[in-house]
C-alpha cells in the first residue's frame, strides 16, 4: 500500500526531453504513461476487494485517468495504434472499477461509468481550450493562434461563431497543429454548443454531444 502514501511522480516529468522523439509522435511519452498507469492499476486491483466502487473510482481518477488526460490536446492526430494503447489502459481501469472479467465487452462498462473513449477525450480537451481562448479565459499565446471568421459581406455564417481554418503545408504534421485542429473541430460543432455562455454549460453540452457520437446513441 506504499503507493497510497507516496504521491505519484509529478506528471510534467513525463514530458522530459529523454522521452520525446524528433517526429513528435509521442510514442515514447505514451509508453511511459501506459507503463506507469498499469503499475497503479495492478496495485488498485489487489486492493479492489476491500474497496467500494466509489473508492476505486477515486483512486483510478487520481492515479490513472489524470495521467491519461494530462496535456492530451497535444495528441491530436496521433496514429490509431497509439491512441489504442491508451484505450487499453482505460478499458482495464473500467474492468477493475466494475469488477468485470477481462472477457467482458468493455463498451457497456464505459457507458456505465459515463467515460468518453480516448479519441473523444482528446477532442474534448482541444475544444475546451478553444472555448476558453475565444472567451478570453486562456493565455494570450493560445488565443493568438485562433481567428474569428468574419466574412467581407453579410452572410448567414457571420454570427455562427466560426473560426478561420488556415491552410497547411503538410497533412501529417500541419494537421496536428492546434491552429488547424482547433478550428476544424470547432466549426464541426452544432451551433448551440458553440454559443454556450459559460464553461460549465459548454462542458456539459460538449460531453453529451461527444458521448452520443462515440457510442452512436
Amino acid at each position: 500500500m506504499s503507493f497510497l502514501h507516496n504521491p505519484p511522480t509529478p506528471v510534467f516529468l513525463s514530458f522530459s526531453v529523454s522521452i520525446l522523439d524528433s517526429t513528435l509522435s509521442f510514442s515514447n511519452h505514451i509508453s511511459n504513461v501506459c507503463r506507469t498507469a498499469f503499475f497503479h492499476l495492478r496495485n488498485i486491483s489487489r486492493l479492489r476487494p476491500a474497496l467500494t466502487q466509489h473508492s476505486a473510482e477515486v483512486l483510478v481518477n487520481s492515479l490513472v485517468t489524470s495521467r491519461i488526460d494530462y496535456c492530451n490536446a497535444i495528441l491530436s492526430g496521433i496514429p490509431k495504434k497509439l491512441s489504442h494503447r491508451l484505450q487499453l489502459v482505460q478499458n482495464s481501469a473500467a474492468r477493475i472499477i466494475t469488477c468485470s472479467k477481462s472477457s467482458d465487452h468493455v463498451t457497456p462498462l464505459l457507458l456505465q461509468l459515463h467515460w468518453l473513449p480516448i479519441p473523444q477525450r482528446i477532442t474534448f480537451k482541444i475544444l475546451l481550450i478553444t472555448f476558453k481562448a475565444i472567451h478570453n479565459l486562456a493565455p494570450s499565446y493560445i488565443k493568438d493562434l485562433l481567428q474569428i471568421y468574419s466574412p467581407s459581406r453579410s452572410l448567414r455564417s457571420s454570427n455562427a461563431g466560426l473560426l478561420v481554418q488556415p491552410d497547411i503545408l503538410l497533412n501529417t504534421m500541419g494537421a496536428r497543429a492546434f491552429s488547424y485542429a482547433a478550428p476544424k473541430l470547432w466549426n464541426s460543432l452544432p451551433s448551440f454548443i458553440r454559443t454556450q455562455d459559460s464553461v460549465s454549460q459548454f462542458k456539459s453540452a460538449l460531453k453529451t454531444h461527444l458521448f452520443k457520437l462515440a457510442y452512436e446513441l
